[in-house]
């Protein structure tokens, strides 16, 4: 990797807790796809970092829950020709993974009352879509 990647810009994801591994990519490529392993594969065992406060870490381990095999997240890429890229790219794919799933959940939501304007506007145009509707009655014009 080209240096440490930060979690939230804060928490810098250990080289030391990272597994790396390599295999040929599939796609076009030609004779270089066959010879050279350039398809990266990232695997963070979450479960048992020490690198993310506890807080982070409980949150990332529910939130991340479908995507964790044994308590691993595992990032693939392949989509680049060289191997330094996809490594790149899988780190850079980790990072903002862990940043998501370690985010505060939002505020909630206050509830606000609707202003009265708004609501008479929109009686009046209901109002308005009854008369012409009324107005389409059968009476008898004759």
């Amino acid at each position: 990797m080209s240096g440490p990647h930060f979690i939230r810009g804060s928490v810098p994801l250990p080289e030391s807790e990272l597994r790396w591994r390599f295999s040929r990519s599939s796609g076009p490529g030609g004779q270089h796809v066959n010879t050279t392993d350039s398809s990266a594969e990232l695997r963070f065992d979450l479960a048992a970092t020490e690198a993310l406060p506890e807080v982070w870490k409980a949150r990332a381990l529910e939130r991340l829950a479908g995507r964790l095999v044994g308590g691993i997240l595992v990032v693939r890429a392949s989509e680049h020709r060289s191997q330094w890229r996809n490594r790149e790219t899988a780190a850079v794919r980790m990072t903002a993974l862990l940043a998501e799933a370690t985010a505060p959940p939002p505020a909630p939501r206050r509830k606000k009352r609707i202003p009265r304007g708004i609501n008479e506007r929109r009686l009046r145009q209901k109002k308005q879509r009854g008369d012409v509707k009324r107005g389409r009655s059968g009476r008898d014009w004759t």
